[in-house]
Parts: structure tokens; C-alpha cells; sequence
């Protein structure tokens, strides 16, 4: 829903791709199951992740990896947090906003709150929360 209700030929900006931060565990990592789904419903699917990406690649081939957080999100139609890496909770917001083709953030971690997006014109999606 919030890419529209399709993800059909967007590009999926993912933050996170371990099992949990401070590893490179890929065992169990939701990333395995979302991002499979999301490329199957034909979205591209850009993704950062500070030490997971080796395994990734090996995991999820069609997965394009990014050099950093902001190179990741440039032009994508929405960003998607998986992992909560401390890095991704210092994001500079603006820059943020300004990367993004769609500014769209489905946060799975709930790394930040609907207030941080208050007054930005961004989309804030955070899960388990109204």
C-alpha cells in the first residue's frame, strides 16, 4: 500500500539485510523472504547493509548492492528498513528526502517515529504503529 498498491517496475531502496545488526548472519533474515516477494511482484531492489552484503549477494543475486545508505536510496521510489543498524538511525533526513524519486519509508523496526517525518513531506510507515 505504500508504494500505491504496486511495486510493478519500482525501485525498492532496502536498508538492512542481516538477520540483526553488528553481524554478517544472513540465518533467518527477514530480508530472505521480503526481498525475494518484492522482486517477484516486479520491483528492482537496491540494498545497503554495513557487513551482510557478501552473503547477500550469494543469497539473493538479483539484488543490485550499494556502495552506502544514500547511494541506495538515489532515485527509488520508496525506502524500505530492515536491519536497525545505528547508522540507519542517524540518517540525515533531508538528504533523504532529497535522494528518493517517491519520498516513501516503511520502517519494519519502527528505527524512527512518525514525528521525525512531521513537517517534511514525506511518507511515514511504521510497523505496529497507526
Amino acid at each position: 500500500m505504500a508504494c500505491g498498491g504496486s511495486v510493478q517496475g519500482k525501485t525498492i531502496a532496502v536498508l538492512g539485510l542481516t538477520f540483526k545488526p553488528n553481524t554478517d548472519d544472513m540465518r533467518d533474515a527477514p530480508s530472505l523472504v521480503i526481498l525475494p516477494a518484492l522482486e517477484a511482484q516486479g520491483a528492482t531492489i537496491r540494498a545497503f547493509d554495513p557487513a551482510g552484503m557478501e552473503e547477500a549477494r550469494r543469497l539473493m543475486p538479483g539484488v543490485e548492492m550499494a556502495a552506502d545508505p544514500y547511494a541506495c536510496m538515489d532515485d527509488a521510489d520508496a525506502l524500505v528498513i530492515i536491519t536497525e543498524w545505528d547508522q540507519f538511525r542517524v540518517l540525515d533526513l533531508d538528504r533523504v528526502k532529497m535522494a528518493l524519486r517517491a519520498p516513501v519509508i516503511v520502517d519494519l523496526r519502527n528505527v524512527y517515529t512518525a514525528t521525525d517525518f512531521a513537517g517534511r513531506g514525506m511518507t511515514y510507515v511504521g510497523v505496529g504503529r497507526a
